[in-house]
């Protein structure tokens, strides 16, 4: 037995190790620009395709100072590639949603405790200790479908709520309603987090006065309604809820974490997760913050997969590092996008 190949590879698994946990304690803008700077540099190596469009826009040896000068992904990559590092096998596959017959991004994550650890940590960040609260989740099209990664990040988060009224309610709005006057009549910590419509639809049937509830849409009509401009939905989710503001979680299939906004429409993320604003006449450019336009995301818990990702979401950020979501990018071919079809 080759015990010094054994050795290297234990080294190896350490190393990675400490970065993922250097990842998820970062504490300043010159660490989390460090730490980019080092997973590009593993990335760009490690993941074939990742790795293969960097290369073809000619900056496979470029001499990276700051995560702006990092080239992002075009995110219709995760609809027809593996975006998935040479060495790692994926524990489990998460998938959007889509119509039949439609193309679907996939997304091969191969540290499932390590999405944990980041979904955990960052939801810690901003809400606190999730056993202290009860958790209600009103997510029909989610739970109608498999693959769906934040169904996975729901499950966890009911599973360790300690409240024995946290759980899923379907299409059971009338236990839903009795469980939040149970637990509004205990003054539990409570969070309701539901698909737009479905907050909708229970809104329409009934009506509670519960100031400290948290409700947390997660968008989206899924075809089951007309759109709303976010200021008059949330404000009829407030009427109907007797709350004074709509917190809100932004995530996707591609990434690994997520941003939440506690209300108005301004979201924050973790200190290892940072939006960026390219244009949408030069993608391969960044704008100031303030401007409109397409949104890049730095998730660096995407460690075995892709951290730099260019979006197809619409949206700004302000000099304070909050950021608004303003809509979709319909142009879909960003430049670049086709480098690697053959």
């Amino acid at each position: 037995m080759d015990f010094g190949f054994l050795n290297d590879i234990s080294i190896f698994v350490q190393k990675e190790k400490r970065m993922l946990e250097r990842i998820l304690s970062i504490a300043s803008e010159e660490d989390f620009n460090r730490v980019c700077l080092e997973v590009f540099a593993f990335q760009k190596t490690n993941c074939e395709i990742y790795g293969k469009y960097v290369k073809l826009l000619g900056k496979s040896d470029l001499k990276t100072e700051h995560y702006t000068d990092i080239p992002f992904l075009p995110i219709t990559f995760f609809k027809t590639q593996d975006i998935t590092a040479r060495h790692k096998k994926p524990e489990i596959t998460f998938s959007s949603s889509g119509t039949t017959g439609m193309e679907t991004s996939k997304h091969h994550v191969a540290d499932l405790q390590y999405y944990e650890q980041s979904f955990r940590t960052c939801f810690a960040q901003f809400y606190g200790d999730i056993e202290d609260m009860a958790v209600l989740a009103l997510l029909p099209s989610y739970l109608e479908r498999s693959g769906s990664s934040l169904i996975y990040m729901v499950d966890d988060f009911i599973r360790r709520s300690l409240q024995p009224e946290s759980g899923y309610f379907l299409y059971n709005h009338q236990d839903l309603y009795e469980a939040l006057r149970s637990l509004q009549a205990k003054g539990t910590k409570t969070l309701l987090i539901g698909v737009t419509y479905a907050l909708l639809d229970f809104c329409e049937n009934f009506q509670i006065h519960f100031p400290e509830l948290m409700v947390m849409e997660t968008g989206g009509m899924k075809g089951k309604r007309k759109e709303m401009i976010r200021e008059e939905l949330h404000q009829t989710l407030c009427n109907g809820f007797g709350v004074d503001n709509i917190h809100s979680e932004y995530g996707m299939t591609e990434l690994l974490s997520q941003g939440y906004s506690y209300g108005k429409g301004l979201f924050n993320t973790p200190a290892w997760m940072k939006i960026l604003i390219r244009d949408t006449n030069d993608p391969l450019s960044l704008i100031n913050s303030g401007k409109t336009g397409a949104i890049n995301v730095i998730d660096l818990a995407n460690y075995y997969s892709c951290s730099f990702i260019a979006t197809q979401d619409l949206g700004s950020v302000h000099s304070n590092g909050s950021f608004e979501i303003l809509g979709r990018f319909d142009n879909s071919d960003i430049r670049g996008c086709n480098l690697l079809v053959q």
